[in-house]
């Protein structure tokens, strides 16, 4: 398909579609989204799944860290999404402190995410407590994509974000956890700022689907953020990501034109403005003059004068 044409195919995007990609060789795309018009837009393209995250705290809501985000508001988003998008799978992220509770919590968030807001599968971060989790939802038919390496959990433990698995050991690790969630039940994996090297021994290793996010080529699919690939976002860029449109700038420019042509008077002009015929202008004229008439009359009235003949009887 050329990259420039929308996709041909109104098919639902579906957990076995994806591992089908995998098992072919064929390349999976992810973007995050959490409101109708760019999940409207990422669906035209043919992109493959659509995650709502927890990244929107920072790039939707203004947080300073993904942490803040609630269930609810995930669920708000994932309803936009989800009417915005006819074919692509939607995923959504249970957020900090949303899973590896008790199972009665996990359950009931998972199902506001799931039944409530009409996700197609749920994304778990985290590490080796992930995995019984993992378990317990995949056992419910629900399918989940553990997200690994790089976590806002891991960032809130160790005070930084940092690339996960640069040492053999820690790679190792990271391998023997993917694996052990690939047999707890996940039908996807997404690894975040992980090595390449290391990403590529993972996806060779495990059966199921691994997308990644700055964990180099060798996965079997990309995800990214579009508020960093289209420049919307410039808090901080991410060494993974590349920046293929700068539309800060282009809206910025928008925003100063539109100030200034109304500021002059230049917007709205007579093409952006609805009038009357002719017919009922020259009617509204008669009426507005019978009536600018009548209040003059009424004005120069005696005082009270208007009063009599009113019918009143008190």
């Amino acid at each position: 398909m050329s990259p420039d044409k929308e996709v041909s195919t109104n098919k639902p995007v579906t957990p076995t579609a994806l591992q089908r990609k995998k098992d072919r060789g064929e390349k999976i795309t992810v973007l995050t989204a959490y409101d109708y018009p760019l999940a409207r837009l990422a669906d035209q393209a043919g992109i493959d799944c659509l995650l709502v995250s927890d990244v929107l705290g920072q790039v939707g809501l203004g947080y300073a860290s993904t942490l803040s985000v609630t269930v609810e508001e995930i669920a708000h988003h994932t309803r936009a999404v989800l009417r915005g998008a006819s074919r692509a799978f939607v995923i959504a992220k249970m957020p900090q402190f949303a899973a590896a509770v008790s199972r009665a919590d996990t359950v009931r968030n998972a199902e506001t995410l799931i039944k409530r807001a009409g996700a197609g599968g749920l994304e778990l971060e985290g590490g080796p407590e992930i995995v019984p989790v993992t378990r317990q939802l995949a056992a419910l038919g629900i399918p989940v994509m553990p997200h690994i390496g790089l976590t806002g959990q891991h960032a809130l433990r160790y005070g930084s974000f940092a690339v996960q698995g640069r040492r053999a050991e820690e790679a190792r690790r990271l391998l023997e956890l993917a694996l052990e969630l690939e047999q707890a039940g996940a039908f996807a994996l997404m690894l975040e700022c992980v090595p390449a090297e290391a990403a590529g021994r993972i996806r060779a290793a495990a059966r199921i689907p691994v997308l990644g996010i700055g964990a180099g080529a060798d996965c079997d699919g990309q995800i990214l953020v579009p508020q960093d690939m289209l420049g919307l976002f410039d808090r901080f860029v991410p060494k993974f990501v590349k920046v293929y449109r700068n539309l800060s700038a282009e809206i910025l420019g928008a925003f100063l034109e539109f100030r200034g042509e109304v500021e002059n008077g230049s917007f709205p002009a007579a093409d952006h403005s609805y009038f009357m015929d002719g017919e009922e202008r020259d009617h509204l004229e008669r009426l507005l003059e019978h009536s600018d008439r009548r209040g003059a009359a009424l004005e120069s009235a005696p005082e009270g004068a208007h009063e009599k003949g009113s019918g009143n009887r008190g």
